[in-house]
């Protein structure tokens, strides 16, 4: 079992752990020591024991309150998911869009050509 030197608080602590842990329980003790160097810059020298104890619940704490949040964010997502099933189960709605008979066209297309050449016969006239 590895031994692993680890520094908290400005003080440092010789822990075992299971090999290939070394990397997650340097990173832990980062996140303490973090928690340890803020309350000996508020407090000075205060007790090992007193230390850890503090640091350890305010890191609890942080941890709680992420566990919090975290529990929001999965009612949040659950409910988004929801609404998106609901979304997909609805069948789309039919658009028809009208066609116009050919006939119809084609007497459009008449029309617009005898207003063209009528159009034309007044501008002859007017100039």
């Amino acid at each position: 079992m590895p031994e692993v030197q680890i520094e908290v608080g400005g003080r440092v602590f010789e822990v075992a752990c299971q090999d290939g842990e070394q990397h997650f329980l340097q990173s832990a003790a980062k996140m303490l020591d973090a928690e340890a160097r803020v309350l000996v810059s508020q407090a000075g020298r205060i007790p090992e024991g007193r230390m850890l104890l503090m640091s350890g619940l305010m890191l609890a704490d942080k941890t709680a309150g992420l566990e919090d949040r975290l529990r929001e964010m999965e009612a949040k997502l659950a409910e988004v998911e929801g609404a998106l099933e609901e979304a997909k189960s609805v069948e789309p709605s039919r658009v028809e869009v009208p066609v116009v008979p050919t006939e119809i066209t084609d007497t459009l297309s008449e029309l617009t050509a005898r207003a063209e050449a009528v159009a034309d016969l007044v501008e002859e006239k007017v100039s």
